[in-house]
């Protein structure tokens, strides 16, 4: 028998209340689109799909193009293809549509009128500079461009949250934010690719710059609320405010102050929106996402979820410990929490609920392991790629040094998972319910395009070439299986990837705003001081300050995003602190992720919750419970170097095994369950108190931690010796 994943693709998560997205989430996105979209429709949406894929990866291996032209054209395709799929409101019928938002249309319409001038204005400034002209005269990009577009973009944002958009067909008030999209982009391609370029940031540059920069920030933000929520629209509009309002305010949060041309002329550059952020999700994050698009297109994805039902199905609580091993799997190529929850999920925590675990806990164990996914290397969910486009590190490096936090956090949650199961009476699958362990072995070369994209990097191969011999590999293998790729399956994958890019895409350009005004406004610097006058009272009393920051701002965000935005905040005030940078980077970049599944806003855990049908603040404080060691592991780096891979080998191993034990001990004081019988109240904390001894990393520590196990043991076995005469 062989098991056969629900088809849910990845694309299909965090999206904010009451925004759905243009294709069914039960439904693979090609045959939904098919459903949603009709005739020419369908045709357009498809092609525009796949073209926009083709493009990077023609520009990424091929023909690259100029660095900021290609960021530009990048967030400006997500735009458009966002705007095709997401409704500002919600769908309706054809009869409700028509009949009740038929002003939103007629005024939409008219908003078009303003938005297309703007777009020939854009052409006619291209034409100016060809013919030799230096500079665009002010009063006709404020009045032939400026204010219509904003006009046009205020009111298609409006009209879009009334108008309840039909299924079968685009919207006028999204058709209006299109064309503003192309608009912007147009006349930043226009602007950027001459010397007007420099005066960005000073009195001389062109007011249009500002005017492209607000509409282009509006359009982002409304975009990121169609699928992500409010909560990053919500920050992004808390740090836009305090640009303006940051003179006025006491403290260290005041500052000498920005006008409004002086930071829009800035923050649509690479100091802001065409970023760091930007960098990583139009390079190696859209690769990956392909790459992971043509894993699942090629079944190959399919595969690794299989393999791990065979290999860890038959053991007590065997689907949650099949949880973990495929998140940890699919979860690094998928770059948020609540994707990798979606997608694996959808059949883990139905078999979960089958053998015994209940509604909560089988989403808790879904979302602590899907989240996990986002440390595992080499990929780490893109969030290595983009740390080490922020610290300068080599990504090797950093891949290297996630190796022993990755088996930490893996194992504690294994480690819950086993005990609970145990605690519980829970069985495993049984052997019809599973697919052949045999039958998976002979297929094990479906896992060449993982090996191959983790030796090219480590040979030293660019991500963007490794990325795309994975790439390729996973079409070539999918040949010698019963689910062969043709060229069909390629634009399938192609097709898919843009769907599920678009999110991600968004996200990392809202992250972009605020990155930009933490850069523009010195606020992260300010912050950095903050962190020292805490640390010179206590350095943990400033790193425990910095933990909650970190999860602060990650709430409600991708991980990429909440990694973007903590870097620029905490980071640098850790460096400050004396913390090597790769030491402060992963403690912010754990803590970033980990938001996933910290209440009150843990994404991932409502995700799970949506598949269970378990309350989601229930599920969220259960799966902060299964996670709660990577709530630790950030310390025990900060304090033993050689978790980084930062000592000689001896120390590196010793502290890996004390280490181990460690988050062993701590899973069975947290959980209530050690030497196969409930644990008391009393050895529950002697455990705790063992485990942090272990995680401290000192010889003397060490002992004595396995002093108090040792105790905690005896106590157990008199305990259990006690139950069974009883």
């Amino acid at each position: 028998m062989t098991l056969e994943r629900h088809p849910k693709d990845f694309s299909d998560v965090e999206v904010g209340e009451d925004h759905v997205l243009a294709h069914d989430v039960d439904q693979e996105p090609v045959e939904a689109n098919r459903r949603l979209f009709e005739g020419g429709m369908l045709k357009f949406v498809t092609l525009l799909a796949i073209v926009y894929s083709s493009f990077h990866l023609y520009s990424l291996n091929i023909a690259p193009l100029e660095t900021w032209s290609f960021r530009i054209v990048h967030i400006a395709g997500a735009l458009v293809l966002g705007f095709v799929l997401f409704a500002g409101a919600r769908f309706v019928s054809a009869e409700e549509g028509s009949a009740r938002h038929r002003w939103t249309t007629w005024v939409g319409a008219v908003a078009l009128l303003p938005a297309f001038y703007v777009l020939y204005q854009t052409y006619s400034f291209w034409q100016m500079i060809q013919n030799g002209a230096m500079r665009i005269p002010v009063d006709l990009e404020t009045w032939h461009f400026g204010w219509p577009l904003l006009a046009a973009t205020g009111v298609g944002i409006v009209m879009s949250w009334f108008h309840q958009r039909e299924r079968s067909r685009f919207s006028v008030p999204d058709l209006v934010l299109i064309v503003c999209s192309i608009a912007v982009a147009a006349y930043f391609l226009v602007a950027f690719n001459t010397s007007m370029r420099m005066s960005t940031g000073t009195s001389f540059a062109p007011v249009g710059i500002s005017f492209a920069a607000v509409a282009g920030t509006a359009l982002i933000m409304e975009l990121t609320r169609r699928v992500a929520g409010l909560a990053l629209v919500i920050i992004g509009l808390v740090f836009l405010v305090y640009v303006f309002a940051g003179p006025y305010l006491p403290g260290f949060l005041g500052y000498p102050g920005l006008s409004v041309q002086r930071f829009f002329s800035q923050v649509y550059t690479d100091a802001g929106i065409l970023g760091p952020t930007t960098a990583v999700s139009s390079t190696y994050i859209i690769l990956f996402i392909i790459f992971a698009a043509f894993l699942q297109s090629s079944k190959v994805g399919d595969y690794f979820v299989n393999f791990a039902f065979a290999a860890a199905g038959r053991s007590r609580g065997g689907p949650a410990k099949v949880s973990i091993f495929a998140s940890g799997l699919m979860g690094m190529i998928n770059g948020t929490s609540a994707g990798n929850v979606v997608s694996t999920g959808s059949l883990t925590i139905p078999l979960m609920k089958k053998v015994g675990y209940s509604k909560k806990s089988a989403g808790a164990v879904e979302a602590a392991a899907s989240t996990g996914g986002q440390i595992m290397p080499p990929i780490m969910g893109a969030g290595a790629f983009i740390m080490a486009e922020i610290t300068g590190i080599p990504y090797t490096e950093i891949a290297i040094a996630a190796i022993i936090p990755a088996i930490l956090y893996f194992a504690s949650v294994y480690f819950m998972v086993d005990f609970e199961a145990a605690k519980t009476g829970m069985r495993g699958m049984r052997e019809d319910e599973l697919p052949k362990l045999r039958t998976m072995a002979k297929q094990c070369y479906l896992f060449l395009p993982i090996i191959i994209l983790v030796v090219a990097l480590f040979m030293g191969y660019s991500v963007i070439r490794a990325g795309t011999l994975a790439m390729v590999s996973a079409a070539v293998v999918s040949w010698f299986s019963p689910n062969k790729m043709g060229i069909r399956q390629i634009l399938n994958a192609l097709e898919i990837a843009s769907y599920m890019a678009i999110q991600i895409i968004v996200v990392c350009a809202a992250a972009g705003v605020i990155v930009g005004v933490i850069s523009l406004t010195g606020v992260g610097a300010r912050f950095s001081v903050l962190l020292l006058d805490v640390a010179e009272a206590s350095q943990l009393l400033a790193l425990v300050f910095a933990m909650f920051i970190s999860i602060l701002l990650g709430m409600g965000m991708p991980t990429t995003a909440a990694y973007a935005v903590a870097a620029s905040v905490v980071a640098p005030g850790l460096v400050q602190l004396g913390i090597e940078p790769l030491t402060a980077h992963f403690f912010v970049f754990y803590f970033a992720v980990v938001s996933a599944i910290t209440p009150p806003v843990a994404l991932a855990s409502y995700a799970a919750a949506g598949i269970s049908g378990a309350n989601a603040m229930e599920t969220s404080v259960a799966s902060f419970r299964i996670g709660i060691a990577a709530f630790i592991v950030p310390f025990m780096f900060f304090y033993n170097g050689a978790l980084l891979m930062e000592a000689g080998w001896f120390d590196i191993a010793r502290a890996l095994v004390t280490a181990l034990f460690g988050v062993y001990l701590l899973s069975g004081g947290v959980l209530g369950w050690f030497g196969n019988v409930t644990a008391s109240w009393i050895a529950r904390l002697l455990l705790i108190g063992a485990a942090l001894l272990m995680i401290e990393g000192g010889m003397v520590s060490d002992l004595a931690g396995i002093g108090l196990a040792a105790l905690a043991f005896l106590m157990q076995r008199q305990r259990k010796s006690r139950l069974a005469a009883a």
